[in-house]
């Protein structure tokens, strides 16, 4: 079990600082996945046949988790009980609620929000909110 403090952003420019996450870092469920060579996305899959996509690299950043609860509490079922993924530097929607498996893929296939005109990276710091201002070249 792991705790980590981060920024949440939404893609609706609110951000809420300072959250209290606990649950189990990627980086050390990872030492116990053997995973092929070719693996190079991650597709996250959730209730309600949800999902969201990430590139392998930003999976196992050190401070991405799986949590189950947040500032000191269980998470509640409307924040993703009974585990969310929490990717900090990214915005919220690929912070996915109520996960239930991850698939490792040799392509990138987009998730949910991602198909409907979401951005496939999401980095709030760059405002990287909808497909249109993705690099063609990507």
């Amino acid at each position: 079990q792991s705790r980590e403090v981060a920024d949440f952003h939404c893609v609706t420019t609110w951000s809420r600082l300072d959250n209290a996450w606990e649950g189990v870092r990627v980086a050390d469920l990872m030492k116990l996945v053997k995973l092929s060579p070719e693996a190079r996305n991650v597709i996250v899959h959730c209730d309600g046949d949800y999902t969201t996509n990430l590139p392998l690299n930003e999976f196992l950043d050190d401070n991405v988790m799986l949590a189950h609860r947040h500032d000191g509490r269980d998470l509640e079922p409307d924040h993703g009980f009974p585990l969310r993924l929490i990717v900090p530097k990214l915005y919220g929607w690929k912070s996915a609620k109520w996960v239930r498996a991850i698939e490792f893929t040799d392509i990138d296939r987009r998730g949910f929000w991602e198909v409907r005109g979401y951005h496939n990276h999401a980095d709030p710091w760059t405002e990287e909110r909808y497909s249109f201002q993705e690099d063609p070249e990507d």
